[in-house]
């Protein structure tokens, strides 16, 4: 069952992302769907399970720290790549360097996924399923996500699939690596609360700006809505 899941994981984000990229002439509603659902991922997903995991050890304050040191993290990663952007060519480089941050943050939550899902069949094959599930339905939102941040940031076609395959894998990653250590409760909290601050950070001060810049405000609003609305309705239906 744990192999299924772990397919399932793969598929799903692979999914999403050939979607991206078979549409990305509608770049601007796409990134307006991504804003959307990464902001109502941290809303609706990590940072209820991170007050959840770390409650018995930290308070909601701290936990909250935690998150706002993730977007001053990733703020400050952002700028210091820009101080060396002068002319046309560095400011590429910049925006790649961008694209690849973010695809590797939202990588880096696909494995902490996996990591849930490993865990979770180790308590009880219903609650794996139950959590395979949960990762499943937002997967292919996750692919979505990586490839638009990438096509945004000047990534080309062949770069946006490497980095699709390594978000699609790191879920998988994620589960064989329970076999091999475990993380505190509240240590993995802290980890999503952290995240959440980068995905706040992407979503809210890149993403939802540059869907809106240029672009006709009606549609991309609506496609943030949706995004937001696709989260908040997985996240329930998952019940996590």
């Amino acid at each position: 069952m744990i192999l299924l899941a772990c397919i399932a994981t793969f598929l799903a984000t692979l999914s999403g992302g050939l979607f991206a990229l078979r549409f990305k002439d509608k770049l601007h509603l796409i990134l307006g769907f991504s804003a959307g659902a990464v902001i109502g991922i941290v809303f609706f997903d990590l940072l209820p399970e991170a007050l959840s995991l770390g409650k018995n050890k930290y308070s909601a304050g701290e936990i909250m720290a935690v998150t706002m040191t993730g977007f001053l993290i990733y703020m400050i990663l952002d700028r210091l790549a820009l101080l060396h952007s002068h002319d046309d060519d560095d400011n590429t480089n910049h925006r790649r360097l961008k694209g690849k941050l973010g695809a590797g943050s939202l990588s880096i939550h696909s494995f902490l996924d996996g990591i849930a899902i490993g865990w979770s069949f180790q308590v009880s094959p219903t609650l794996g399923i139950a959590m395979a599930l949960a990762v499943v339905a937002h997967d292919f939102s996750d692919g979505i996500n990586t490839v638009s941040f990438l096509v945004k940031e000047k990534g080309d076609n062949q770069e946006a699939v490497k980095w699709l395959l390594i978000a699609a894998s790191a879920p998988v990653l994620g589960v064989i690596s329970t076999y091999f250590f475990r993380v505190p409760e509240a240590g993995f909290g802290l980890l999503l609360a952290l995240f959440a601050g980068f995905f706040l950070y992407i979503g809210a001060s890149d993403l939802l700006p540059q869907s809106h810049a240029q672009y006709p405000k009606l549609w991309t609003t609506f496609m943030t809505l949706i995004g937001a609305s696709v989260s908040f309705i997985v996240t329930r239906l998952s019940g996590f």
